[in-house]
Parts: C-alpha cells; sequence; structure tokens
C-alpha cells in the first residue's frame, strides 16, 4: 500500500464532490466508505465500499485500512483518533486537520459534550457547515495530497 489514496467516511459527509473534484486533478484514488448504497461517479479512481450496518463498521472497515500514505475524510472524532494511530492524515469536512497533538482535547471535549448531552443539558452542535469551509476543505486536501506524493 504505496500509493497514496483517499478514503471518505461518507454518511453525512458535506464535500465529497470536492474529493472527487480535487482526486481526478491529482489522480489519487477514493473510496467512498458507507453501510448504504451511495451513488459515486463512474470513474476509474472513484471505489464504494458498503459495509455492513453494524455499529461502527465503516469506521472499523476504514480504520483497518488506513495507513501513511491514506488520507481519512471524517468528522467523526474517535474515528480520526483510530486513523491518526495507524499514521494516517485525517481531515475534517471543513478542511481543519486532525493531529496527534490535538486529538487528546477533540476526545476529551467529545466526551465532556456526550456527558452533559447524557445529563439532559441541551448543548449546541457544530456550527453550520459554511462556504469557506468547503473552500478551506479543497485547500487543505490539495496540500495534504501534493505533500504525501512528495513523501514529505
Amino acid at each position: 500500500m504505496s500509493a497514496v489514496r483517499i478514503l471518505v467516511d461518507a454518511d453525512a459527509c458535506p464535500v465529497k464532490d470536492e474529493v472527487y473534484k480535487v482526486a481526478w486533478r491529482r489522480a489519487v484514488p477514493v473510496t467512498i466508505v458507507a453501510n448504504a448504497f451511495i451513488r459515486i461517479p463512474d470513474h476509474p479512481l472513484i471505489a464504494r465500499e458498503v459495509v455492513s450496518d453494524g455499529f461502527d463498521a465503516a469506521d472499523d472497515w476504514i480504520a483497518g485500512q488506513a495507513g501513511a500514505k491514506t488520507v481519512v475524510v471524517t468528522a467523526d472524532i474517535l474515528l480520526a483518533d483510530r486513523c491518526l494511530k495507524a499514521g494516517a492524515t485525517v481531515l475534517a469536512p471543513n478542511g481543519k486537520p486532525f493531529t496527534t497533538s490535538s486529538i487528546g482535547a477533540a476526545v476529551a471535549t467529545r466526551a465532556i459534550m456526550a456527558d452533559l448531552r447524557a445529563g439532559g443539558d441541551q448543548v449546541g452542535g457544530p456550527p453550520p457547515f459554511r462556504k469557506e469551509d468547503r473552500s478551506r476543505f479543497l485547500s487543505a486536501l490539495d496540500e495534504t495530497l501534493v505533500r504525501l506524493a512528495r513523501g514529505a
């Protein structure tokens, strides 16, 4: 698995079209991973992996495939943590990278928010997805693929 590739946690991913655009320009294969059929472009670089609807089946598949030459696109903090531990580069759909130095705080914040919600507190979710997020993602994905292709 020496070639650079992109794995997308596709359920509710708002930037699939952006992933395709950058992947085509950089000639990088993409696998869209979901637990249900998702329409993808008919293109040799784009593949679909439909996993079972079991709990975390898509996450398990992605984490099992992640490695040093893999870019994982996900908003799932726990999946990001697993992929970082496997050596992958992880980008959120808003273009912000998950890093080994930032993931601990993200996991802790997620746990605190889950506890608050479980206790009945009304806590807000993430901010709405904006045009700026889409632009930041495009730039971040392109830069990441260039860096990985150079072997940096």
